[in-house]
């Protein structure tokens, strides 16, 4: 495959501020139609991104026979029927995080890969930037020793669509669409990332609980794991702290040394070992999910290997459902 023609499922936020316009910055690469349930938000997203193509049904743009690979950025819930879809049409697909709203959809679609032998990937996009990169390299080069615990802390106040008078409540905040409350949206991308650097978690256990009252799903939760090396870690996620409590932050602890990093405001990396202490600075491209989607493409012309895939992603979701007590 030399030229890639994507047809893009969903045209949300992501398509615009993090993934869209990558997949036109990459050598070989195009975009030939957006499909969106909603005619006119379809005609809109469209005209506005210079596409020539739009529908309100994806089957319709997976028959399309100008396009020849799909990127899925809807909503969870849809993300293994999409899939499922455009595996069965022979067209490989580019998923966005988590793979699905459940460790048994991201199953179905592992099946569906094997059997067709079309590749599903998965928009962990951390994993390729630089800021993320630089943290791998310490940990792997031995720079703080050998790891001995990771530990992940996240805590934000409520937002204000979390307030919601009218009951309409963001997707995120609906478990049969997103899979969870906010924690099955953010958490995966640091989950995804520690067994990245430290492989596979094989044991996760949860404490979760609802304090704020300001919705259903769980708003605060406590997670110890285990990887597959036998590295222990725990997790802290409050999504309806006070301001003064907000943090980003897992820390990596060696027995030389401790590096630290947030996830989602990309401070500086914090290294603290027998050299002293220093912060460092790593930009990331303007569109985040640039180095990702390059590597996809390439894999599709067949010029390197994209390791993101449902197979690698599919943990992620076993781990996200154990600490939630889903099984």
């Amino acid at each position: 495959m030399k030229y890639i023609k994507w047809g893009f499922i969903g045209c949300g936020e992501v398509t615009e501020k993090k993934s869209g316009p990558a997949f036109r910055d990459v050598e070989g690469s195009d975009v030939v139609a957006v499909m969106c349930r909603n005619e006119k938000r379809a005609r809109a997203y469209a005209e506005t991104h210079h596409i020539r193509k739009w529908y309100t049904d994806a089957q319709k743009l997976i028959d399309d026979p100008d396009i020849n690979a799909i990127y899925v950025a809807t909503p969870p819930s849809s993300h293994a029927a999409y899939a499922i879809m455009a595996m069965r049409s022979g067209k490989p697909v580019y998923v966005e995080k988590p793979l699905a709203a459940s460790y048994e959809d991201c199953v179905r679609i592992n099946r569906i890969s094997e059997q067709t032998g079309v590749p599903c990937f998965v928009a962990y996009y951390r994993r390729y930037l630089p800021y993320f990169k630089r943290v791998k390299d310490i940990v792997e080069n031995g720079v703080i020793g050998k790891i001995i615990n990771v530990q992940v802390r996240f805590a934000c106040p409520p937002r204000d669509i979390d307030f919601a008078q009218d009951g309409k409540l963001p997707w995120r905040l609906m478990p049969e669409i997103s899979g969870g409350g906010y924690f099955y949206d953010l958490a995966p991308h640091q989950l995804d990332l520690l067994q990245d650097f430290f492989g596979v978690i094989i044991d996760a256990k949860g404490i979760c609980a609802n304090r704020g009252g300001l919705y259903s799903p769980e708003d605060t939760l406590s997670a110890c794991f285990k990887f597959e090396s036998g590295l222990p870690g725990s997790g802290s996620w409050c999504f309806v702290g006070h301001e003064a409590a907000r943090e980003d932050r897992i820390e990596v602890i060696g027995d030389r040394g401790i590096v630290s990093f947030s996830v989602f405001d990309y401070q500086p990396i914090r290294l603290v070992n027998g050299d002293g202490a220093i912060e460092i600075n790593v930009p990331n491209p303007s569109y985040v999910q640039l180095p990702i989607i390059k590597s996809v493409i390439h894999h599709l012309q067949g010029l390197e290997i994209c390791k993101c895939t449902s197979v690698s992603a599919t943990p992620v979701n076993w781990v996200l459902d154990r600490i939630l007590g889903k099984f």
